[in-house]
């Protein structure tokens, strides 16, 4: 399986680890992981200024590792993902306490 398959793959089972350990439903999540891929998805979280409100919910649940963010910095994806885009993602996880 190609390194982008298997992040599409990953990304739907964060998903739906959020949902059975969270009892979080993240509907919007998974249509914009259908419809579009993993990999898409994950580069436009990136961008956005500030995180998702998939990512405050995780945070308020105290479950970052969960998140796309953390699901980007997994050195097995290392290659997907810029440098810049890394230290985006850092910087974000960093500031809610997950990476110290």
């Amino acid at each position: 399986m190609d390194l982008k398959k298997e992040f599409h793959k990953d990304m739907i089972a964060i998903y739906q680890n959020a949902k059975k350990e969270c009892g979080y439903n993240a509907t919007r999540f998974l249509q914009m992981v259908a419809s579009k891929d993993g990999l898409s998805v994950a580069k436009s979280f990136i961008q956005k200024n500030q995180p998702t409100d998939g990512f405050a919910t995780l945070w308020e649940f105290g479950r970052l590792d969960l998140t796309v963010e953390a699901l980007i910095l997994s050195p097995k994806y290392e290659m997907l993902f810029t440098e810049d885009e890394r230290n985006i993602v850092k910087v974000r996880l960093g500031e809610y306490g997950y990476l110290k």
